[in-house]
């Protein structure tokens, strides 16, 4: 039978890949055969990463890249199809999470917020989706979140603008699957729940008022564990998701159910 999850020969781009998701899924990118392009703002931090694929002998590249500037993605972009020649997955993972609510907020921290979780996803969509059609094959996974669909209570942990930019994630990886779908291009989401990463670390993870609710609430009773998110990452990322369109899957030890 067809090793439908090989991933040999293929070159996948992973924005956001300095550290945390990220940096795992690049990974498991390359364990699963890939070659793989690094794309965050922090290089020195990609090049960790780099060495690492390296060491598993695939290749790599890093880039810089701030996925909120047009001309950064554009440029990134160019810099990989002219190694590579060809880009066959696109990770869109790179996301921020500011706090705070309507009534609290800035202009400024509400536009961070959608530039870098949904504008981001557009530009790098924007360079890499023609491409696609041209070779007409393409994998897009959109790393959107729970937290498209559930919201949270206590004042210190509320992020309005995460809640409606990630549910806007949702919505255009729907739209763009519709579109693209014809040119032989699968555009699917991931929703993780609570994973341990730069972005929760100094946050979430350190209250224990919030862990100790959160692991009572969760089905399986803990947050998810390094690596955990990789098989739906490689599932949409390769053709045993090759009839998968448009869906927004899950990631969350059963959060969702309770």
């Amino acid at each position: 039978m067809d090793n439908f999850f090989d991933l040999t020969g293929k070159v996948a781009v992973v924005t956001g890949a300095s550290s945390g998701l990220g940096a795992d899924a690049a990974l498991a990118y390359a364990k699963a055969g890939a070659d793989v392009a690094l794309l965050a703002r922090r290089v020195e931090k990609l090049d960790e990463v780099k060495a690492e694929i390296e060491k598993i002998g695939k290749r790599a590249m890093a880039v810089a890249c701030d996925v909120t500037d047009e001309e950064s993605v554009k440029a990134a972009i160019g810099k990989v199809l002219e190694f590579f020649g060809h880009i066959d997955i696109l990770l869109n993972n790179a996301g921020i999470a500011v706090r705070g609510g309507v009534d609290s907020m800035t202009v400024e921290e509400w536009d961070k917020s959608f530039d870098t979780n949904v504008k981001g996803i557009f530009l790098a969509s924007k360079y890499v989706v023609p491409r696609m059609k041209e070779r007409g094959y393409g994998k897009i996974v959109n790393i959107a979140s729970i937290n498209a669909l559930i919201a949270d209570k206590m004042d210190v942990f509320i992020r309005h603008s995460y809640n409606s930019s990630k549910a806007a994630v949702v919505g255009l990886t729907r739209g763009m699957a519709a579109s693209y779908a014809r040119y032989g291009i699968t555009v699917n989401a991931i929703g993780p729940a609570l994973f341990e990463s730069e972005m929760t670390s100094g946050t979430l993870f350190k209250s224990e008022e919030f862990l100790n609710a959160y692991n009572y609430t969760n089905p399986a009773g803990r947050p998810g564990n390094r690596g955990e998110l990789n098989g739906t990452v490689l599932y949409l990322s390769s053709d045993a998701s090759s009839y998968v369109q448009g869906q927004f899957i899950i990631v969350d030890g059963g959060s969702a159910l309770v």
